[in-house]
């Protein structure tokens, strides 16, 4: 399992660890992967204070970055600082979106304290909040690729990142996104199907990695979505990726800060048990169905607001999430694709990617056997 993107970030496998937990980005690339942080949830000066720590207990292994600016969003146009796009933003959320949260969560029991939540909060959705992430990840050496979650990075920002000597990523999910991160030169196109957790598409991933690798060869491709063993990552070299850009996978190892409480959802979870809901930031992004997004989606109930609208309103609940994590799954943000149906235990993050790399094996080999069987 090796293939020349990994000799161009220095891995020995091509297996990409999404992930907002700093101990499983350590895990993964000491494992002989790529840890990615997951940038969007934190201000600058805490992505200093995770990105200090990972760069302490890494050791020589490199890691990646991962922002948020979509293409579109509420105030994109908007030529102001990030204080004053926030308060133009904040103006913008109707007080009965609010209302209907708050209920929301104390109809569950979940306490609100409204000095104490990240309602009406702007964090990183937008090109004003990601940037200052960016400039700090810049400074750190180990940190060699800046990935972003939708769209294509401003023109100017991936000049920025390749004039620091390091590379740019971006997530897809059709050809025609795929062709504009190529024409923006983004070195490595993630095309992820529409199984796969968090922000996606609604192309099914085995559809879409092959058309993907064609629209943009030969520039290297990443699969995403649906991956959750070393079979589908055979799957994915065979179409002509070049390795796996996992997600939910990393929920259900020893090093996540997930609780038991959290983790046994994924494990009785099945495949039919995610949806895509707009219910959390505003774009379809897929988790696992509960309350919170059956309750946003019910007719009579307030719709869904754009992107970053929406989350100043969910941010109370992702940050009762963080305080209260075992009283809230039923309005929890979890994020998770469809392949949550193949988990059945927690394992640790280096037992995780040997299984993976031995699976890939066994999947090779049937192949060699089967094209040995066929020539004679």
């Amino acid at each position: 399992m090796h293939t020349p993107l990994c000799d161009q970030l220095g891995i020995e496998f091509p297996i990409f660890a999404f992930t907002h937990c700093r101990d499983v980005v350590v895990a993964v690339s000491k494992a002989g992967g790529f840890g990615v942080l997951g940038a969007v949830g934190f201000t600058p000066e805490q992505l200093e204070i995770e990105l200090n720590w990972i760069d302490e207990n890494i050791g020589d292994h490199p890691y990646g970055v991962d922002i948020v600016i979509p293409n579109k969003y509420e105030g994109m146009d908007a030529n102001m600082s990030t204080e004053e796009l926030t308060k133009m933003l904040q103006s913008m959320v109707p007080q009965q979106h609010l209302d209907f949260a708050k209920k929301l969560l104390a109809d569950h029991g979940v306490p609100v304290d409204d000095a104490d939540n990240n309602a009406l909060q702007l964090l990183g959705w937008t090109e004003a909040t990601a940037t200052p992430q960016v400039e700090i990840a810049l400074t750190h050496p180990k940190c060699t690729l800046i990935a972003n979650a939708l769209g294509t990075p401003p023109a100017d920002m991936i000049k920025h990142i390749h004039d620091a000597g390091r590379m740019v990523a971006a997530l897809c999910g059709s050809p025609a996104q795929a062709l504009k991160h190529a024409q923006a030169d983004i070195d490595i196109i993630i095309a992820q199907g529409g199984e796969g957790g968090g922000h996606c598409g609604e192309v099914g991933s085995i559809v879409l990695w092959p058309q993907v690798v064609k629209a943009v060869a030969p520039r290297p491709v990443l699969a995403a979505g649906g991956i959750g063993s070393g079979y589908q990552i055979a799957a994915a070299l065979a179409m002509g990726c070049q390795g796996a850009w996992s997600g939910s996978q990393w929920l259900m190892v020893e090093e996540a800060e997930n609780t038991p409480v959290q983790q046994a959802a994924y494990v009785n979870a099945s495949s039919r048990d995610t949806v895509r809901s707009r219910s959390f930031t505003g774009k379809p992004c897929r988790m696992l169905k509960n309350d919170w997004t059956e309750a946003w989606q019910t007719e009579g109930n307030p719709e869904p607001l754009g992107m970053p609208l929406q989350y100043m309103v969910s941010g109370m609940a992702v940050a009762a999430t963080s305080k209260y994590p075992n009283e809230t799954v039923d309005v929890a943000f979890n994020p998770v694709g469809q392949v949550v149906g193949q988990f059945s235990k927690v394992e640790k993050t280096s037992a995780v990617i040997d299984r993976w790399v031995q699976e890939y094996l066994e999947a090779s080999g049937r192949l060699n056997d089967l094209n040995e069987a066929a020539t004679v």
